[in-house]
């Protein structure tokens, strides 16, 4: 059996409990004795900043006051890149417990062990407890509760040859489809539709994990495309123009991909000539406009930024650049779905720079803010997808970071010689994963961030956002 299929999820949620002792000069005791060890723990913790060595004998523990949900999973081999699949669960839930389904591609060490992953995670509670259940509970309750409040992961893995660099999934037709990049050079398009059904009941998928244990070669690519030159990691679907997307390669090429409305409905043209004003750079990171269909952003090795009309030929696509955009490679870039004007970007010199696309300029483009929190390479950055100002960013470093830009400083922070040397608008470091690949903000569950790492998955909301 895929080691995926035996993929568990690890619960953080721990909360206060009341021991309920009836015996008032015990409780007295008790009480005393809390005090005692609340003093001797404000006494002994401090604040701790990213970046800052560790004294002897010191470890960092999680404030699970700052966070309404706190989970991590485990899927066998590390996934590099995942997606969030849209559901039919409600536009804005923030009920608990929760419930969402993903996309992730494996990175395993031997090329022809790797999977796509689809995910149903269910039973996600928040950190605290009921307000309305007991003080007095027994062992035994509290057993049977915590299993009731274990969450629960179910996978259906499809095989795929090479190592996933990135994976992205769209809808088109009422079906879902996933993009996945392999290392092997090709793009490969995947119907989900199968997978999805199969998670939601038991039977489905019980028969599915049959199929594949039994030699099944399993499910197809329904489309791959083989003219890219190299490996890649930029893709992105068009969010107003269903069936389109973008890939973009390590030598610098981008192709445009098209679903063609046929009778079959099945059909994918991709455009042969190549975007590649970038080459012989890398392509790191494509994103769509997410109100002009035909306007698509690249980030790129050669440390800039472009802007392409994909109406015109590959020659003339190109109506804006950001040259020198970082000092470094530029690794990933993401467009503010509420304000499109603005672009956020990341690179390997660990800056964060908010870009305006009014003020692109052949002559040298500056950005409107930058923030330099990271101490490496920065992996990942998306903008909140209902909050114009909020945006999240991973890096190296193995921090997430999330951001407000419309937070000015303060007197406190001023008057705290920790606090005072960090950006105003930073809001909150989440920590404990190593080696952060990719996070996401799901668009259906306000304030939850989901990220991927050498260490697995965290699915979590602060008390921030």
């Amino acid at each position: 059996m895929d080691p995926a299929e035996e993929a568990m999820i690890e619960v953080d949620d721990r909360e206060a409990e009341d021991d309920g002792d009836d015996d008032d000069d015990d409780e007295a005791e008790d009480e005393d004795m809390e005090a005692e060890d609340d003093n001797d723990t404000e006494k002994k913790s401090k604040i701790y900043l990213p970046g800052q060595p560790l004294e002897k004998g010191e470890e960092l523990v999680v404030d699970h006051s700052a966070y309404r949900m706190l989970h991590q999973a485990q899927t066998g081999a590390p996934c590099l890149s995942f997606d969030i699949i849209r559901d039919d669960l409600g536009i804005s839930r923030e009920t608990y417990p929760m419930s969402m389904y993903m996309l992730a591609g494996t990175q395993a060490a031997r090329t022809h062990v790797n999977n796509l992953l689809v995910m149903k995670m269910s039973n996600l509670h928040g950190t605290a407890r009921n307000n309305e259940e007991s003080d007095e509970s027994d062992s035994d309750d509290d057993d049977d509760e915590d299993e009731a409040r274990a969450p629960v992961m179910t996978v259906a893995s499809i095989k795929h040859q090479g190592c996933v660099n990135r994976v992205r999934c769209t809808q088109v037709r009422n079906k879902v489809f996933a993009a996945s990049w392999s290392e092997l050079g090709r793009v490969s398009l995947w119907d989900l539709n199968e997978q999805l059904r199969a998670v939601d009941d038991p039977l489905l998928l019980s028969n599915y994990r049959k199929r594949n244990d039994q030699g099944n070669d399993g499910a197809k690519p329904i489309f791959t495309f083989k003219g890219h030159l190299q490996e890649g990691y930029g893709l992105d679907w068009c969010p107003t123009e269903e069936g389109t997307l973008a890939s973009g390669d390590c030598k610098g090429n981008i192709h445009i991909w098209h679903h063609n409305n046929s009778s079959s409905g099945e059909d994918w043209l991709v455009d042969q000539r190549p975007y590649n004003s970038h080459a012989p750079h890398s392509v790191e990171d494509l994103q769509w406009s997410p109100n002009e269909r035909h306007v698509l952003a690249s980030c790129s090795v050669d440390k800039s930024i472009k802007i392409w009309d994909t109406r015109a030929s590959p020659q003339a696509a190109c109506m804006l650049t950001a040259g020198e955009a970082h000092t470094a490679d530029v690794n990933v870039i993401s467009w503010n779905r509420k304000e499109s004007r603005f672009l956020v970007s990341g690179g390997d010199d660990g800056i964060l720079h908010i870009w305006d696309l009014r003020q692109f300029s052949p002559n040298g483009t500056k950005p409107v803010a930058t923030f330099k929190q990271h101490t490496a390479p920065i992996t990942s950055v998306e903008w909140h997808p209902g909050e114009a100002t909020v945006l999240a960013s991973a890096g190296a470093d193995d921090q997430i970071a999330q951001w407000d830009l419309s937070v000015e400083a303060d007197n406190i922070a001023e008057q705290d010689s920790q606090l005072a040397s960090l950006p105003p608008q930073l809001l909150f470091v989440h920590q404990g994963q190593t080696d952060v690949k990719e996070l996401h903000w799901h668009p259906q569950c306000p304030g939850t961030l989901v990220s991927t790492a050498h260490s697995g998955f965290n699915v979590f909301r602060t008390i921030s956002v």
